[in-house]
């Protein structure tokens, strides 16, 4: 019987806002994983625990969800006016493949706290009291996200009294902005309009907002999908009709985009373009039970990721509402009542969310300023993850 020896990786178990995800310093990683390619996506499936037929990830560090299936590469930034560099792995669950295609906005807000702690950021940068601001370059989409962390006693404060649906206790807060967040390369509005007929075959024709800022995303309306948009995600996650739909409109928009360039290839891009269903503000129950009043927000969304209902709402798909909200004649906007606006308040699975962003339009083309969230952070657990010496 053949017997090869584990080999252990410095690592640290992080929450950043709804989401939770394994943090490597980029040096920290063996030789061969210190560069994009085969063995550093098998090395960190073979950490989280993919590909797992059963989904369920119980031989790593995955939560079998798209929110936990993650994993983080920092270094000190080779980019000028940046401290840091975040390269961001979106874990297949059942599937042997990273997706790099995308940010996750919520590991944004614990990308800060990691630099800070790990010595990847000056120390004349971090004041003894205070906030200290980290600059940092976001590798998958070439982005600068500005993170204000809260600094106690010269160390990274991380308790507090600041509350985030989704996450069950209060933790301090962590601004997070992010500069310039619609796509460098193309158009915010890739199709040159706010809203579009999209066909989906065996659905029919849907009006469509398609985006990209902060994360490619393409909103639809919830009536004309048969939801109210109040939906939890039971009520989504179990009917793989529904899930089937999702994945057609999600597949069919992306080559709108042009992210593909055929619909089969959006299976091996699963993390994006985010689908997402939006509508008027109404009352609703979220899955914590707490009663959520349609005059206390601006309207509701519901987002899909990694093929399944979000329990609350990706920080990257909250960019991407904010900034469609800011748009006029979106449906993000007019779901909230449309005219001009820099901030959104809306509800989702796990609460609400208030999000700002700043829009104008340029040359006949909508850009984006930036966006901006508060979120939380917390380090879970530090110290080495384990895997066998022949996963990689």
């Amino acid at each position: 019987m053949s017997q090869v020896p584990q080999i252990k990786i410095p690592a640290t178990y992080m929450r950043g806002g709804t989401s939770k995800g394994v943090f490597f310093r980029l040096d920290d990683l063996p030789e061969a994983a210190r560069q994009p390619g085969p063995a550093r996506d098998a090395l960190l499936l073979r950490v989280i625990g993919s590909p797992d037929p059963y989904q369920k990830q119980i031989d790593g560090m995955g939560g079998a969800t798209s929110s936990t299936s993650k994993t983080v590469i920092l270094s000190k930034s080779g980019s000028p006016d940046h401290d840091v560099d975040y390269l961001f792995g979106q874990v297949s669950i059942d599937k042997p493949f990273v997706d790099w295609s995308g940010n996750c906005g919520n590991l944004s807000a614990a990308v800060g706290p990691f630099a800070i702690s790990n010595g990847l950021v000056d120390p004349s940068r971090i004041p003894e009291n205070g906030v200290a601001t980290v600059r940092v370059w976001q590798a998958n989409i070439g982005k600068t996200i500005v993170s204000r962390v809260p600094i106690t006693n010269g160390k990274v404060q991380e308790t507090g009294d600041f509350a985030l649906d989704g996450v069950t206790f209060p933790a301090a807060e962590v601004a997070v902005e992010f500069m310039d967040p619609a796509d460098g390369e193309g158009a915010m509005f890739p199709t040159g309009n706010v809203v579009d007929p999209l066909e989906v075959p065996g659905v029919g024709t849907l009006e469509a907002t398609m985006i990209n800022a902060g994360i490619p995303t393409v909103f639809v309306n919830a009536g004309a999908i048969g939801y109210s948009g109040t939906e939890l995600q039971e009520a989504i996650n179990g009917d793989t009709k529904a899930l089937a739909m999702f994945e057609s409109i999600r597949a069919h928009a992306a080559l709108r985009m042009g992210l593909i360039r055929e619909v089969s290839e959006a299976a091996e891009r699963q993390h994006t373009p985010k689908v997402a269903f939006v509508a008027p503000p109404a009352d609703y129950v979220a899955s914590s039970g707490k009663a959520i009043k349609a005059s206390d927000i601006d309207l509701v969304v519901r987002a899909l990721s990694m093929g399944k209902l979000h329990h609350a709402m990706m920080g990257t798909a909250a960019v991407a509402i904010a900034t469609a909200a800011a748009v006029p004649g979106t449906l993000v906007n007019l779901a909230a009542g449309g005219g001009e606006r820099n901030s959104v308040h809306f509800g989702h699975p796990s609460g609400t969310l208030r999000v700002g962003a700043e829009a104008s339009l340029v040359e006949s083309q909508w850009t984006a300023t930036k966006a901006v969230m508060s979120r939380s952070a917390r380090v879970l657990m530090e110290g080495w993850v384990r895997i066998p010496g022949d996963a990689f």
